[in-house]
């Protein structure tokens, strides 16, 4: 069964590298632009939606201001991009945000910004795989109602893909990504060109009336429109996630890994930006409306209708493409698979910086190390757990999700503003260059506005959805931030009681030694854990059992005379028919009685060949170890006896007459019975010593 599971795993995931092959798993930035910042560029795909929806709240009047809320998310992202630029040359080690907010604002400060990405990262993969999902059932209406095990389906894929190796992945993922940046480059060259010509058709939804939902008949005018405006750029600001990510995986670049970053990041904001701008205003110029499932908001002919509306990029892709189902396909269908993919920048964001918080033991360390294809499987799988659990409890829909989203991201982005303001001004203190110093005084230039557009912008995500699931993202993040500072006072509490402060008392031997070797019968597993006791030339040793049936201890009190050993027995009354309990009470009483002695207790146990084998054997064993292991003084020796053996050392054979003496090779012998001799008649014999 072990050897299935191995060779499956082997198929699924490849063979294991090497760790001098951790060279050939660096990203170019032709692998890196798909890798890591697939999240942003897919973040266009839905934050048109969420604006145009918002908006629709209030009417269709204010509907029309949905390329002005753009271009404001626009002029966030160029700041946020340049001053992240700052940050991968400032500290390309890895850890991004949580690496400035820990060197500059302290280790409470990087922890509570490392909660927020790690949320975010899991909230990434929930939200583009359910978005990706939903993508999927309008291109194939029949998958309706489907949304979620699609959802589970993609997340299990991507975290298999994962598992192969961060290369390997990018490899996979480069080619959907620039198939999708291609689509929607076509559609926005392809619907400007009809605009300019007067050709551009009108967007299926644009033959509805949109009317105000209750409680905003004012339409932008007044608070409620103020903060409906405010709500909006909150949610357009869904296309800045992914942005930090590149800053988390610096490491994973190749040489010069700061300059090739920064330029992806570069790249990556021109290219969203463009994006963004282009689809908002064609949805604009051709009457794209989009309202939540039975909002009622919609009307034909002034009769309310409960009509459903398609994402944006597919209400587009149908206006513009009318003449083409291929390329109106291919469209929706490369737009869906990218929102699927976009996840995997959490799938590389996630296990990095989970590595990083384990080094510095705020998680725990099997997340540190790479698995045996150089990637940080344990963090993969936790990551792709912790999506599904998401996916599970909100069905899939993306608008409850994304209320979500945001809140973490502005979190990390605010912190790492003013951990970077703290960085230049420590800078500038030890700095005596002039050209440099006034190159840190535009780098903080930078973050400073960067600070206060992050700022304003996190208190208006928190304001605007708090109470539309905001309030349970901060839960989850603070109960995240215990958690680590416990896991945290752990390790520290474990290193304060495991380091050895005087090197003489730790070499210090115990007073005496006590073996026990715990036996029902003196079978061939028995006289071989005898055999191993004696070898360690214990100061005493007794072969101790348990009374549960008085036939059972009467037939070993003759095998234990006819044996001739000169090894004590001992027999523990147990009244209730219980074995764990009357060993361990047994244990204790020789620790109380003299703490400085050390007991071994040796317990024989079966090698099994069949994993269904374990179901009849070995549970004693089991039991007494967990029980025994937790007693002061005591250690626990299973001492295994292979059962179906072939090799004469470990099938049985007939018995011999013995000789007098016995040596560490006659031990391994399935016959050998010891005798009157003594360990130390085998420190006369050392050449016989194996």
């Amino acid at each position: 069964m072990l050897s299935f599971i191995h060779g499956f795993k082997r198929i699924l995931l490849g063979r294991p590298m090497p760790t001098r092959a951790m060279g050939n798993t660096l990203l170019p930035k032709r692998i890196a632009l798909p890798v890591f910042a697939s999240d942003a560029l897919s973040s266009v795909a839905y934050a048109p939606d969420e604006i145009i929806l918002t908006l629709g709240l209030a009417g269709l009047v204010a509907s029309t201001a949905s390329l002005w809320i753009g271009l404001a998310v626009v002029a966030v992202l160029v700041v946020v991009v340049a001053s992240y630029r700052q940050t991968v040359h400032a500290y390309p080690s890895g850890g991004g945000d949580y690496e400035v907010a820990k060197h500059n604002l302290g280790s409470h400060a990087g922890l509570g910004v490392a909660s927020a990405l790690l949320m975010d990262y899991i909230l990434t993969v929930a939200v583009s795989v359910s978005s990706g999902a939903h993508y999927l059932t309008t291109a194939m209406p029949e998958l309706t109602g489907y949304e979620t095990p699609i959802a589970l389906l993609v997340v299990t894929i991507l975290a298999v893909l994962n598992l192969r190796g961060m290369r390997e992945s990018g490899t996979a993922f480069a080619i959907p990504t620039y198939l999708y940046m291609a689509a929607i480059g076509l559609l926005a060259v392809c619907g400007l060109a009809q605009e300019l010509m007067g050709t551009l058709g009108q967007a299926p939804s644009a033959a509805y009336e949109l009317t105000p939902a209750a409680g905003y008949d004012a339409g932008i005018t007044g608070v409620a429109g103020f903060f409906l405006l405010l709500r909006a750029f909150s949610s357009g600001c869904a296309a800045l996630t992914g942005v930090e990510a590149i800053s988390n995986g610096v490491p994973a670049f190749r040489k010069p890994k700061s300059r090739n970053a920064a330029a992806t990041l570069a790249l990556l904001g021109i290219i969203s930006a463009s994006m963004l701008v282009a689809i908002l205003h064609l949805a604009r110029v051709t009457g794209v409306k989009v309202v939540e499932t039975g909002s009622k908001q919609l009307l034909k002919d002034g009769v309310p209708v409960d009509a459903s509306t398609d994402p944006v990029i597919g209400q587009l892709a149908h206006t513009i493409f009318s003449f083409s189902t291929p390329l109106f396909l291919f469209v929706t269908v490369v737009t869906g698979l990218i929102l699927v993919l976009a996840a995997n920048t959490a799938f590389n964001g996630f296990p990095q910086l989970a590595s990083v918080l384990s080094r510095d033991h705020f998680l725990p360390v099997q997340l540190y190390k790479r698995g045996d294809r150089l990637c940080y499987s344990n963090g993969i799988v936790v990551l792709a757990v912790a999506a599904g659990v998401l996916i599970i409890v909100f069905n899939a829909e993306v608008t409850r999700l994304i209320q979500m989203y945001i809140v973490g991201v502005f979190l990390s982005f605010t912190t790492s503003q003013l951990g970077m303001i703290r960085h230049w001004n420590r800078a500038l203190r030890v700095t005596v260059g002039v050209a440099e110093r006034n190159r840190i005084r535009r780098s903080r230039v930078v973050n400073m506005i960067g600070l206060v557009f992050t700022s304003v912008i996190l208190v208006i995500v928190t304001i605007t959805k708090f109470v539309h699931g905001a309030w349970l993202t901060l839960l989850l993040m603070a109960i995240v931030f215990i958690l680590m500072l416990g896991i945290n006072r752990h390790y520290r509490q474990s290193a304060h009681h495991t380091d050895v402060e005087d090197w003489d008392s730790a070499h210090t031997l115990p007073s005496r030694v006590h073996a026990l070797v715990l036996v029902s019968k003196l079978d061939l597993p028995a006289m071989r854990a005898i055999s191993y006791a004696r070898a360690t030339n214990p100061s005493s040793l007794t072969l101790v059992t348990v009374d549960i049936d008085p036939g059972d201890a009467v037939k070993l009190r003759e095998q234990w005379q006819e044996s001739g050993t000169d090894v004590s027995l001992t027999v523990l009354d147990s009244p209730f028919r219980d074995i764990t309990g009357p060993v361990v009470t047994y244990v204790r009483s020789l620790h109380k009685r003299s703490p400085r002695d050390m007991t071994v207790v040796y317990i024989p146990y079966f090698l099994l060949k069949h994993s269904w084998e374990h179901l009849l054997h070995n549970h004693s064993a089991a039991r007494l170890r967990r029980e025994l292991q937790h007693v002061p003084g005591v250690i626990v020796v299973l001492v295994p006896y292979r059962l179906h053996a072939t090799s004469p050392i470990e099938a049985p054979a007939p018995a011999e007459k013995t000789e007098p003496l016995w040596s560490g090779e006659d031990m391994n012998r399935p016959n050998f019975r010891p005798l009157q001799a003594r360990v130390p008649v085998v420190r006369d014999q050392p050449e016989e010593t194996s």
